[in-house]
């Protein structure tokens, strides 16, 4: 649409100064007149030179734009790669990638019974391989002590905030019921995790905090409707949620890329 306006301008200005060139003093036209076009044409290449000013400006990349951008693009190849080893490792899992690509939900029937807060002993396997997988991504993508970052592993310098275990149930029941079920099967599922890799609570954030946590939602993020028996099973579920840092300067990202080279936690502004 820019392109077109000046393209426009452009032509009038033609027009305009073809005009303008053939009033002289000695025609008929008023000399008010003659002042008047020029005064037009002029006004005209000023706006001419203000609107190629500001499509240089909107050519011009946004650095934080195109850091989140790759950003973006990282976490959904992370949980691709995830869905990707844990279906070959077990093929009858039910997991998807959340709709805004930043999240494993992972059915709770698949890993719990109906009712239980409990992992089913043949469903440790799954945990045990999540938390393997989780091992050996980490390092790459945060800070503190179990920081191990290398340009081939995380060339765009990105950092996950956190690695959420949530719970979730369908709306049948009681909410408070439902809302205890769901934090104790994420805290089951957490301390299955951190018993198969120890490790994963070292792993930090931009805030030199843990990036492993768990939350329960009971029914209150259902991700399709409660009316049929598939609808409730698909909330029944379990979320591997990954977020990642999100800068507010260049210089946030400077920093934060300097954070990674180095293995530290702590020191951003927020």
């Amino acid at each position: 649409m820019t392109d077109m306006t000046v393209s426009f301008l452009f032509i009038i200005m033609i027009l305009l100064a073809f005009f303008a060139s053939q009033l002289h003093d000695d025609k008929t036209v008023p000399r008010r007149d003659f002042d008047d076009v020029v005064a037009e044409r002029d006004a005209l290449k000023k706006q001419v030179a203000e609107l190629e000013t500001k499509l240089q400006e909107l050519k011009q990349e946004d650095p934080i734009e195109v850091y989140l951008a790759r950003v973006a693009t990282r976490q959904r190849e992370l949980l691709e790669g995830l869905k990707a080893r844990l279906t070959v490792d077990f093929p009858s899992l039910q997991v998807i990638i959340s709709e805004e690509m930043d999240a494993l939900r992972f059915k709770g029937d698949g890993l719990f019974k109906s009712g239980e807060s409990l992992l089913s002993p043949d469903k440790l396997p799954i945990v045990g391989a999540i938390a393997n997988r989780l091992n050996e991504i980490l390092p790459c993508y945060t800070l503190g002590p179990r920081s191990a970052w290398k340009p081939d592993c995380n060339p765009v310098g990105a950092v996950i905030e956190a690695v959420q275990i949530e719970g979730h149930t369908d709306a049948t029941g009681d909410f408070n019921a439902n809302l205890v079920l769901s934090t104790n099967r994420a805290d089951e599922t957490f301390f299955a995790m951190t018993g198969r890799q120890p490790t994963l609570v070292e792993y930090r954030n931009s805030r030199n905090q843990p990036v492993l946590s768990v939350a329960g939602y009971g029914k209150m993020r259902p991700v399709v409707a409660n009316d049929s028996a598939e609808g409730r099973a698909t909330n029944r579920r379990i979320d591997l949620r990954i977020i990642m840092y999100t800068p507010r300067s260049v210089d946030d990202i400077n920093r934060i890329r300097e954070q990674l080279r180095l293995g530290l936690a702590g020191g951003l502004t927020r």
